[in-house]
């Protein structure tokens, strides 16, 4: 019979019970824990507490079982193996002692993070440039692609040499920033990365560039910034590559380079690095001749970048902003038409680029309609644009090319086969038809997804080289909005020269958002889905480390001149002193 009382509640669960440990050495005494709960610093704390003297917890070593208990990783008693009555053996550490091995500790986790970084950097940089370099299907909405300074697309060798440079460049990008915030043990670490990346091209299409000697010019300034002076001999090997690398590339006193220019000075900053290194090399080896012919020559370059301030206010009436006047001023040698006239060409090229980023942009989401081919790749718009100008329907062509990887002979095969050709249209169709009964409750969604993603980075991602042609033309890389607009925020171009920008960028974001509300793209994006969702299950895309790979990204320019417009207050006070210490010795 059932019962009108109610159900009494069950009883709370039991706390754990405490065990007691034996503690003996430093401390002596009987502690009850909670071996399941405690861990090795909760009782290190605890003996430290106990043994009174104001002892701090990382003075106190716990020794159980013949070996010393760890706080990392953190575990309880009972998984470092403590049971009831087990044993503990404390020893006190030395009062520096405990520092300098919490010191240690703490260098090597910090050591390991560093590598973990590196690894993370090279894979990172790896992955873009090949997704970038073999036709990958886009995962970006940008490429990277290799310029020359007029903004012109270089073919570089090989598609391994295209992404060795890519991969290089992105490496030597990224020690530079590491360099402007006077990370340069960072710095060097990722500039011996670029320099082996640079190592997997073709030596003879690299000899007559200038990236090569920049980054062993960059190399040495980090050895000069480190003060590490066991690296002389090698810092001495380093600069005659440098050296001779721009004699190549620049010409016997620059004379190509100039040429190329249009008589301005924008190398000069890099010579005056390179001529300072030279001179304290010299001096440390005793050549003090050397040193001092060296360094004169800097100082007297130095003083070529020192910009008047009235030519700089002259600039600055007209709508410039102080930065971008400086540069100007400083690579035509003080010349205001000479300058208005670099300023106008880099205004016009921020423009014509935003342009082709629009275009380039709608070319990357139309071959995203398009799905992946077996192999993960995207369908190759030039051999498509090829089918469809011999009368090829756009989107029989395109799905052609996708299921035969881009074969232009198989897909014309197929498209020119009667029963194939009804075969695939049927297909095609069916897609379709299963997109529409499906998009109606997502394409929406898709729509919005694709037009956030467009407003992060809606176009070309900057790769900045400073490469050359065989004419000895100096190459930049691909670019990206992010870094032209950030560029033009740095450079403060007068106010009509962003609206300018600002405008076509608004052109850019216009035809996203009217993308991005079509109905027919949504649907289309879904038949692309489908149709790489099978290929995409048999072969997998790698992981990738989207965070690293967006850092990147993001850090690259695409303006070739930024790799001349170096800060060279640091290399005139060095001068300065390494003089003064020539003169010092000679009086002596």
């Amino acid at each position: 019979m059932a019962s009108d009382e109610a159900t009494p509640p069950p009883p709370p669960p039991a706390a754990a019970a405490a065990e007691r440990i034996r503690v003996v050495g430093a401390w002596a005494g009987t502690l009850e824990v909670e071996l399941g709960a405690w861990t090795v610093p909760m009782l290190r704390a605890e003996v430290a507490r106990r043994a009174g003297g104001g002892v701090e917890p990382d003075r106190v070593n716990l020794i159980f079982g013949g070996r010393v208990l760890k706080d990392d990783p953190p575990a309880s008693l009972q998984q470092a193996g403590l049971k009831a009555n087990s044993k503990v053996l404390s020893t006190l550490l030395a009062p520096d002692r405990g520092k300098a091995i919490a010191a240690q500790a703490a260098a090597a986790a910090a050591e390991e993070e560093h590598s973990n970084r590196l690894v993370r950097l090279w894979d990172a940089a790896q992955a873009l440039s090949q997704r970038h370099s073999d036709g990958s299907f886009p995962e970006e909405d940008f490429n990277l692609d290799l310029e020359d300074q007029s903004g012109q697309k270089v073919m570089f060798g090989s598609v391994d040499d295209i992404k060795a440079v890519k991969m290089a460049l992105m490496l030597h990008q990224k020690a530079k920033t590491f360099i402007k915030r006077e990370m340069h043990k960072e710095a060097l670490d990722v500039l011996v990365m670029a320099e082996e990346a640079f190592s997997l091209c073709d030596p003879k299409l690299i000899e007559r560039v200038d990236n090569v000697p920049m980054l062993e010019l960059d190399i040495v300034w980090c050895y000069f910034t480190l003060r590490d002076v066991s690296r002389l001999e090698v810092a001495g090997a380093r600069l005659e590559k440098a050296r001779s690398g721009f004699e190549r590339s620049h010409g016997k006193d620059s004379a190509r380079f100039r040429l190329l220019q249009a008589g301005r000075h924008a190398d000069l900053a890099i010579y005056v690095r390179l001529e300072l290194l030279e001179g304290v090399v010299a001096y440390h080896n005793g050549n003090i001749e050397k040193a001092r012919e060296s360094l004169t020559s800097a100082q007297a370059k130095y003083m070529q970048l020192q910009v008047p301030d009235e030519a700089i206010s002259i600039l600055m009436s007209m709508g410039y902003g102080e930065r971008a006047a400086k540069r100007a001023l400083k690579m035509t040698g003080y010349d205001i038409q000479s300058s208005v006239d670099l300023l106008c060409e880099e205004r016009e090229k921020k423009i014509r680029r935003t342009q082709e980023d629009l275009e380039m942009n709608k070319e990357i989401r139309e071959q995203r309609k398009y799905g992946k081919t077996p192999m993960n790749k995207a369908v190759n718009m030039q051999k498509l644009k090829g089918l469809v100008t011999i009368g090829f329907e756009k989107k029989l062509a395109a799905e052609a090319l996708r299921i035969n990887e881009n074969d232009a002979d198989k897909a014309l095969d197929l498209l020119t086969d009667p029963e194939q050709n009804c075969a695939l249209q049927n297909v095609i169709l069916s897609k379709a038809k299963r997109s529409n009964r499906g998009s109606a409750g997502s394409s929406s969604s898709r729509a919005a997804a694709a037009t956030t993603a467009s407003g992060v980075n809606s176009s070309q991602a900057p790769v900045d080289t400073s490469t050359n042609n065989p004419d000895g033309s100096a190459m930049e890389g691909s670019r990206g909005s992010a870094a032209i607009n950030g560029e033009a925020a740095n450079s403060g171009e007068a106010a009509s020269n962003d609206e300018t920008v600002n405008a076509v960028e608004e052109t850019v974001n216009a035809a996203n958002n009217g993308e991005a509300a079509s109905n027919e793209e949504a649907e289309e994006e879904a038949m692309s889905d489908e149709s790489a969702e099978g290929d995409e299950e048999a072969n997998p895309p790698p992981r990738r480390d989207v965070a690293m790979e967006h850092e990147l990204a993001n850090e690259l320019t695409g303006n070739a001149l930024d790799d001349y417009d170096i800060d060279v207050s640091k290399e005139g006070q060095a001068i300065s002193e390494y003089l003064s210490l020539l003169d010092s010795a000679a009086k002596a």
